[in-house]
């Protein structure tokens, strides 16, 4: 009921333009924890808290995704998920690979990679992990709609955490060697992960069972990952 209401009023015409809207205002981003974040208004131990709990995503995310490309079979929706999963391992360049990125900026702020490798997750980020593996394992346009949704609203989460970053690096000494080139890197990235999956949504468009499909996949990952920014937090937001 709640996927047939959200998707009144979507038609082959719009459906881009309503799908791509409906995942930037999703608050997925758009929440207490992440908006604290922007400010630079978080803890040390929240600080501390995202940076290993991200690490897990940015660990599995290569895994994750290769499901969905196993899973796909459609050859030009294949192609466009290739690229973008070539690209989390470096576009054939090794030391580009974006895990090892992410294992400097721990290092660079006193966190062992290798020690955090079997951290236990917390609940919020397993939730949202094996969300994305059940989602990619399962029906087709429903894993499309939940990798478009990761892939649109990345760029204003990017934008957030580097606005974070800017305000809160400067007041603790500790942090103040950081290397964020995983972050600054993704940032400049998205835009063609976002590309990638307009093409992919293109092709499918006319068919409404499967923009119905699409709209559950990116609401039910997006809801997922909204748990998992406030399972991050100090608060009760």
């Amino acid at each position: 009921m709640i996927i047939i209401m959200m998707s009144e009023g979507i038609n082959e015409d719009n459906f881009y333009e309503s799908t791509y809207k409906y995942v930037k205002k999703h608050n997925a981003t758009n929440n207490p924890f992440l908006d604290r974040f922007a400010r630079g208004d978080i803890s040390q131990e929240e600080f501390k808290r995202f940076s290993v709990e991200f690490y897990h995503f940015t660990r599995e995310w290569p895994a994750i995704l290769g499901t969905l490309l196993v899973n796909t079979p459609y050859e030009d929706d294949a192609a466009n998920l290739t690229t973008i999963l070539v690209s989390e391992l470096g576009d054939m360049d090794p030391s580009k690979r974006h895990e090892l990125l992410y294992r400097k900026y721990l290092r660079s702020i006193g966190m062992d990679p290798v020690a955090l490798v079997k951290n236990p997750q917390l609940p919020t980020t397993k939730a949202w992990l094996d969300g994305m593996r059940q989602y990619f394992a399962g029906d087709y346009f429903e894993a499309l709609g939940a990798e478009f949704g990761l892939e649109n609203m990345a760029i204003p989460m990017w934008d957030k955490i580097l606005s974070g970053f800017k305000e809160f690096l400067p007041k603790h000494r500790e942090f103040e060697n950081a290397d964020i080139e995983y972050f600054t890197f993704h940032r400049e990235l998205e835009s063609h992960h976002e590309e990638a999956m307009e093409d992919v949504l293109g092709t499918h468009k006319s068919d409404p069972e499967a923009r119905e499909k699409f709209m559950q996949g990116a609401k039910g990952i997006l809801d997922l990952e909204e748990k998992f920014w406030l399972g991050l937090s100090d608060r009760k937001e």
